[in-house]
C-alpha cells in the first residue's frame, strides 16, 4: 500500500491532524473517514456527480479528485463549516430547508456548497430569460450541473436556486 504519513489540514477554520495516512487518499476519503466529517458525500468518485463538492482555498471542487496530502496548507470548507455555529443553519442551508430542497438528502450537500460559491461570485445573478425556466436561463444551473439529481426535476432546483438567490446569502 505504500508509506503512511502523518500531516494537518485546515478544515473549516480549523488545523486537524491526519495520522497514519496513505499519501493516495482522496480529500473526500480523509474528510469522511479519518476526520468525522460525512457531509461530502461519495457517489461516483470520478468527479461528476458533485455529491463531494467543498471549498478549496475558495475555489469549488471535488474533493473526491483532490489528493489529501496535496491539499496541506490550503483552506478547506466542507457543508458543515459554512453555517455561523454548531447548531446553527447558513441562510443557504435553511433557504433549502423551508424551499423543500432536501430531497432524499444524499445531494443536498453538494448543491449547498455549490449554491454557496454561486452567490459568492456572483451576489446579483442576471434575471431570468423566460417565463418558464430552464437549464439555459438560470446562473445556478450551470454552477450545479454536476450535482446528483435524482429524486427531483431539474426544473425544481433551478426555481428553488432562483429563489435563494434573491434572499439567502453566503455566511460571511
Amino acid at each position: 500500500m505504500g508509506e503512511l504519513i502523518d500531516y494537518q489540514l485546515r478544515v473549516n477554520g480549523r488545523e486537524r491532524d491526519v495520522a497514519d495516512a496513505w499519501l493516495g487518499e482522496s480529500l473526500l476519503y480523509v474528510l469522511r473517514e479519518r476526520l468525522g466529517l460525512p457531509g461530502s458525500k461519495n457517489a461516483c468518485e470520478q468527479g461528476e456527480c458533485g455529491s463531494c463538492s467543498v471549498l478549496m482555498d475558495g475555489k469549488l471542487v471535488c474533493s473526491c479528485m483532490v489528493l489529501a496530502a496535496g491539499a496541506v496548507g490550503c483552506d478547506i470548507v466542507t457543508v458543515e463549516g459554512l453555517s455561523a455555529g454548531e447548531d446553527d443553519l447558513s441562510d443557504i442551508q435553511a433557504a433549502f430547508l423551508a424551499e423543500g430542497g432536501v430531497q432524499c438528502g444524499f445531494c443536498t450537500p453538494g448543491f449547498v456548497v455549490s449554491v454557496h460559491d454561486l452567490l459568492e461570485h456572483n451576489p446579483t445573478l442576471p434575471s431570468w430569460r423566460f417565463a418558464k425556466p430552464s437549464r439555459a436561463t438560470c446562473a445556478a444551473a450551470p454552477a450545479t450541473a454536476g450535482s446528483l439529481q435524482r429524486s427531483k426535476p431539474l426544473k425544481k432546483h433551478v426555481e428553488r436556486e432562483h429563489r435563494l438567490s434573491r434572499t439567502a446569502r453566503p455566511a460571511r
